[in-house]
């Protein structure tokens, strides 16, 4: 009996790309479309519902798959939309997809899954999973501008056991010849969906947006240099991220950065380019996945190939010089200094291409406090 398999379908090239793919392998495909918030530019034809519901609904007729629509509007903003706007309002840096993958897109592509009788669920991330002696590794997808591994790295055995990528060991490129050949053009001409699916725009527009007293609650406060003396007055500390320069209608000579954000004090500190270098990343929240190669790592003594971490999905690989756990935290001294280390963000560890760990990159006043408790 050919296996049963959930795709979730975004109406876009790449969950297309896989349905298709998946009925050539013999497998029994079921689509299901994510309903999580509505947004303007989804309804520009004056449909009832958003146009990439209404687009996987078309496909799947196409292929003659059945197909469900799951509206979890009210789950998913009281989880992901929620944890989105208290992190800014904690003065951090949120990775929605990250926190979505695990609580809630996998949690319900799961329990979906069970509903339809399906062996497995299948989306169109660009990773890979591999089985190595019963434990499921996620792994880089091979192509290196679409690779979505950093977002996945939350993901337990649970759900790699019963996950398929498809287009993990295939580039875009190809993805797009695929499609092409199988006569859907419009699928290829497509705009890239965004990278925060629930914000069309600004994010500091949605932040008003679904806290519309925030300048009550949170109001202006002032820019600081590194000695605490008053450079000027910002809008409120959720409108702005570590590391940016632009928007902060500010002159100091020379190019100013955001520096540090303290939520508590509503105080924004600046300063240059070279105050943003860290060698140092905490990681809270962790997933160890591999932790024996974590433990009494360092890159000077290591038989393996040196582990490097991703502070930011665009950013570059850096090299790992040695990582301690400690109060259930990763402690990762790097060999060059990076800019710009996050709290929100996740830090991904990784073993060449295999995922080994990752976690929350900790605010160091969080670390302290934390220390100070026990």
């Amino acid at each position: 009996m050919a296996k049963r398999v959930l795709v979730g379908m975004s109406g876009g090239i790449d969950s297309s790309a896989v349905c298709m793919m998946l009925l050539e392998q013999g497998y029994e495909v079921v689509g299901a479309t994510m309903r999580v918030h509505d947004i303007p530019s989804q309804f520009e034809n004056g449909n009832d519902e958003p146009t990439h519901v209404l687009e996987a609904r078309a496909l799947a007729e196409k292929l003659g798959i059945p197909h469900y629509t799951v509206d979890l509007r009210e789950e998913f903003r009281g989880n992901v939309i929620a944890n989105f706007l208290n992190e800014y309002l904690a003065g951090h840096t949120p990775n929605p997809c990250v926190m979505c993958n695990l609580y809630f897109k996998w949690r319900f592509l799961l329990e979906t899954a069970e509903k339809y009788e399906c062996d497995f669920v299948a989306t169109g991330h660009y990773a890979q999973i591999e089985n190595k002696d019963g434990i499921f590794m996620l792994k880089k997808g091979v192509d290196s501008r679409k690779d979505q591994s950093y977002f996945l790295w939350r993901l337990g055995q649970k759900e790699l056991a019963k996950t398929l990528f498809p287009l993990g060991g295939m580039t875009k490129d190809v993805i797009k010849d695929y499609v092409l050949s199988k006569g859907f053009e419009e699928k290829v001409k497509k705009k890239e969906s965004m990278e925060v699916c629930f914000i069309d725009g600004d994010y500091r527009d949605f932040i008003k947006e679904q806290i519309p007293d925030i300048d009550d609650k949170v109001g202006k406060g002032c820019f600081v240099d590194n000695m605490g003396k008053k450079l000027g007055e910002h809008n409120g500390f959720p409108f702005y991220t570590i590391g940016q320069r632009k928007g902060l209608g500010i002159a100091l000579g020379k190019p100013a950065f955001v520096v540090n954000i303290n939520a508590k004090k509503n105080t924004i500190r600046l300063g240059f380019q070279e105050e943003l270098l860290d060698d140092t990343v905490i990681l809270k929240d962790c997933n160890l996945i591999d932790e024996n190669i974590i433990k009494d790592y360092n890159s000077e003594n290591s038989d393996n190939k040196p582990l490097t971490i991703k502070i930011r999905y665009r950013s570059k690989d850096l090299t790992v010089k040695n990582i301690e756990i400690k109060d259930k935290c990763l402690y990762i001294k790097l060999t060059e200094k990076a800019s710009a280390i996050t709290p929100g963000q996740s830090g991904v560890i990784y073993n060449d291409d295999t995922i080994v760990a990752g976690g929350i990159i900790a605010d160091k006043r969080e670390i302290r406090k934390l220390k100070n408790k026990e």
